[in-house]
């Protein structure tokens, strides 16, 4: 004779919750388009959401600052904060007048970011709209990334047209208007 075990629905063991729900939306999205339209553009569609979001956070920043526009050193440290707010690992590797190298050991996106490089947009376009909206122009180049299989992550945001930045490959951004 075999028992029936009765679950209630309020005690299942499932991997879902609005975070993880969140993540994988986003990862089908991103995933769905570069599978229809191609990386490229699934990769504009996302800056497009990343610009847009960059805006937003760099008004929240600068009102919670109290400042009108943000230094270098306050831009470093407004993205590193805003992606440890969205848990992810980002941290200072070299700043000057020329540029701001940052790494990253966790993904905000964590595994759900794996194979879906058109997600990197979200950094690329978040972290040049602040850096370009107070500081006049930036060139994000997303040197490593997890999406593509790295341990982590080297995000170079050049903040002039030095002949490094030039050669860099990297989306530009200019007052806050990407100009690829």
């Amino acid at each position: 004779m075999h028992k029936t075990v009765i679950h209630s629905i309020d005690t299942l063991q499932l991997p879902l919750e609005r975070d993880v729900f969140l993540r994988t939306l986003i990862r089908e999205l991103s995933g769905t388009l570069q599978d229809v339209v191609g990386i490229e553009e699934a990769s504009g569609f996302i800056s497009v959401v990343g610009e847009r979001m960059g805006r937003q956070m760099n008004q929240d920043y600068k009102s919670a600052l109290e400042v009108s526009k943000l230094s270098r050193e306050q831009v470093a440290d407004v993205l590193v904060d805003l992606k440890r707010r969205i848990q992810g690992d980002f941290y200072v590797i070299e700043q000057n007048n020329e540029k701001i190298v940052f790494g990253n050991r966790v993904c905000p996106f964590a595994e759900k970011v794996l194979g879906r490089p058109a997600m990197c947009m979200m950094t690329s376009n978040v972290f040049g709209t602040i850096a370009a909206n107070n500081l006049g122009y930036a060139k994000v180049e997303l040197q490593e990334t997890i999406a593509e299989g790295a341990s982590g992550c080297r995000v170079i945001v050049y903040l002039n047209t030095t002949e490094e930045a030039e050669y860099a490959k990297g989306r530009e951004y200019f007052g806050g208007i990407e100009a690829v």
